[in-house]
């Protein structure tokens, strides 16, 4: 790394220090991954991987919510759209994911009333403009994102809004470390664990996953220096073959979470077995809308049968989102799936790995930069 590269780092001298450390404590190969899109998009917009150790690879994880979201949901999704008098409200980065046939951009192409919105709040208040309508949101997320669609729901009761309802594919993140585990499907020597999420489920969340499986874990923040701390702190775990759970995002992240949070969201949601891209079912790792509120719950509102459907023909990204294959990897990268003609999630999401590889590596095979 030049000096002027790391002069962009808001607190140069904290991460040479850091820098120094991981060179030091590294004395073996150690492979880690990134479970958090953020994260991701972090590490290569600063460039990382220039400041490790040729024996450390960071690998990305399934913390992309759109891309994790399973083929038949996105159908379902778009199948959702032909409804009668009814308007869809997303999230943009749901907009341009490929269904099987069709997609949310191209139904809204064909007159489908179909709205982009910041947070399930906007759609609330879209239902109270137009009593007309059905207004459907679709609850695409982890557990940052579920409390805010949950708030929606105890709201719309209290308004008396009977034209709102919301579609839960939201997805649970410590199940889906468990999972990944357990398939075996990766071979990684610890986890750097997503910041927004923690803030909201807490470090005690995690406890049972490195007690099970003995992995070294850190939770990060998404400053440079918050993530050569996350490395640091797993390099010298494996180095002193050792399984702690390590935040090292004190600032933001505390041990019992945000309570008030998880609260709302256990009283709106109970957790379902979920299909995950790449993953599979994955027993307990979903939300789906409790009966108290099942009014507002689309899939029970509408009927909606979530259809059986294949992953798209030469994508890897389900092989992406468990790290067991690189973009560059996937016979479709930068050939056929570009930003401009996504084949897959992970092509379209801002946080997709193939979205950070394409733009900041895309001559990359591995993930190292070339000139």
């Amino acid at each position: 790394m030049s000096i002027k590269h790391l002069r962009e780092y808001r607190d140069p001298e904290i991460a040479r220090g850091l820098i120094e450390g991981i060179r030091k404590a590294c004395r073996k190969p150690v492979c880690l991954m990134e479970v958090c899109g953020t994260h991701t998009m972090s590490i290569f917009r600063n460039d990382i991987r220039s400041v490790l150790p040729d024996g450390i690879s960071l690998i990305s994880g399934p913390g992309c919510p759109v891309c994790v979201t399973d083929q038949s949901e996105i159908d379902a999704f778009v199948d959702m759209a032909g409804m009668d008098n009814t308007i869809i409200a997303t999230f943009g980065d749901l907009m341009r994911v490929p269904g099987s046939h069709s997609s949310l951009q191209k139904q809204r192409a064909e007159g489908r009333d179909i709205r982009v919105v910041y947070s399930s709040m906007d759609a609330l208040d879209m239902a109270a403009g137009h009593p007309d309508k059905q207004v459907v949101f679709l609850g695409v997320g982890f557990e940052t994102t579920a409390p805010t669609v949950a708030a929606s729901l105890f709201l719309a009761e209290e308004m008396g809004l009977d034209n709102y309802f919301v579609f839960s594919a939201h997805k649970l993140v410590p199940p889906a470390l468990s999972g990944l585990m357990a398939s075996r499907k990766i071979k990684t020597d610890g986890f750097i664990l997503p910041g927004h999420v923690s803030v909201i489920i807490g470090v005690n969340a995690y406890r049972s996953l490195v007690e099970q499986f003995r992995i070294p874990c850190a939770i990060a923040g998404f400053e440079p220096v918050d993530i050569l701390q996350a490395i640091h702190s797993l390099v010298r775990q494996v180095e002193d073959r050792t399984a702690r759970l390590e935040n090292t995002y004190k600032r933001a992240v505390s041990d019992e979470g945000n309570v008030k949070a998880l609260s709302l969201m256990h009283d709106v949601f109970e957790t379902v077995d979920a299909s995950w891209r790449g993953l599979g079912i994955i027993p307990a790792s979903g939300l789906k809308v409790r009966e108290r509120f099942a009014a507002h719950d689309a899939q029970k509102a509408f009927s909606i049968r979530i259809p059986t459907t294949r992953d798209i023909t030469g994508c890897s990204c389900g092989e992406i989102l468990t790290g067991v294959m690189t973009p560059p990897e996937c016979l479709l990268y930068s050939k056929v799936c570009t930003p401009e003609n996504p084949i897959g999630p992970c092509m379209v999401s801002s946080e997709g790995t193939c979205a950070a590889f394409y733009r900041y590596h895309r001559k990359g095979k591995d993930g190292s930069k070339v000139a």
